[in-house]
């Protein structure tokens, strides 16, 4: 186990800065806060009603209600539907299926209070119809059509409440769906050449408008999409510090309960623990003045 300095470990700011965040755009949720984007993510969705316009687009919500952080959700009502849209990247989870469920209880509330129906009285509410979705830009050999709460989480028992999640991959050639999905695996590919460095997002966006993929949004939004970029990498490199740290902090405590028990010596200790003899040796001097 790599072993930070007691010095180089997360600051008091940084590990505030991974509990809460100023809320930011990723691009997923720039990208389809304009109606433009969002029309054609509708139609890439229903491609059978490509008689909806964005004048049919309303209440377009955008809003994260989990945590104070970036964040990559999508809410928007066309007619009497909610559609609800999620991004799940590299890392495979099923966990998103309760993310969805929040934002749509959470989307819900605001709907009833925005059309001033009370949920305490005896008059039936109107809800819109949802819909929720998953766009998932990883790399995952399975890829099932849908993923369910009951299924995923109670082998498929009769329980409840169940939350059904229709899963989106690839797109159709050329839509906004496909597009962004491209977009994603050009930056992780200049990521792997460049680094986490404003060179790698600066060559991902020129190739992508080489490739006509987002051509006219990151023309029109290419540096905002850079420093948006830029601060997700900075958001992740402190996340891996701060959860470094913890196992640093983890390590250290193992090896005070080892020395307390003094039953194993200094090089075994450090041998279980990952710490380095230095650091194990300095830990048993603390213990030696406490007594």
């Amino acid at each position: 186990m790599a072993e930070p300095e007691e010095k180089q470990g997360v600051s008091t700011d940084k590990r505030d800065r991974v509990v809460k965040h100023t809320i930011k755009d990723s691009v997923f949720t720039n990208l389809f806060k304009e109606k433009k984007y969002l029309v054609q993510l509708y139609h890439a969705l229903h491609p059978g009603r490509k008689c909806v316009t964005e004048e049919d687009i309303k209440e377009v919500t955008v809003s994260n209600v989990l945590v104070d952080d970036i964040y990559n959700d999508v809410g928007f009502m066309v007619g009497s539907t909610l559609l609800v849209l999620v991004e799940c990247q590299a890392t495979w989870t099923v966990n998103i299926i309760f993310r969805a469920l929040m934002y749509l209880v959470q989307t819900y509330r605001e709907y009833f209070r925005k059309t001033k129906q009370n949920l305490y009285k005896s008059k039936k509410l109107e809800m819109p119809e949802p819909e929720l979705y998953v766009i998932y830009t990883g790399n995952r050999k399975t890829r099932p059509e849908e993923i369910s709460l009951k299924e995923e989480f109670f082998d498929g028992k009769d329980i409840c409440i169940d939350v059904k999640v229709k899963m989106v991959y690839d797109g159709r050639d050329g839509d906004i769906i496909s597009q962004y999905v491209e977009f994603t695996k050009v930056c992780n590919g200049q990521t792997e050449v460049y680094g986490r460095t404003r060179k790698a997002i600066q060559e991902a966006v020129r190739i992508c408008k080489d490739k006509n993929v987002l051509k006219e949004y990151l023309e029109s939004r290419e540096q905002e999409v850079v420093d948006m970029m830029m601060e997700l990498y900075d958001e992740q490199e402190i996340l891996k510090s701060y959860v470094e740290s913890e196992k640093y902090d983890v390590a250290k405590e193992t090896a005070r309960r080892f020395l307390k028990m003094g039953k194993l010596s200094v090089e075994e200790i450090a041998a279980g623990s990952g710490l380095s003899i230095e650091t194990v040796l300095e830990l048993q001097k603390e213990q030696l003045q406490m007594v």
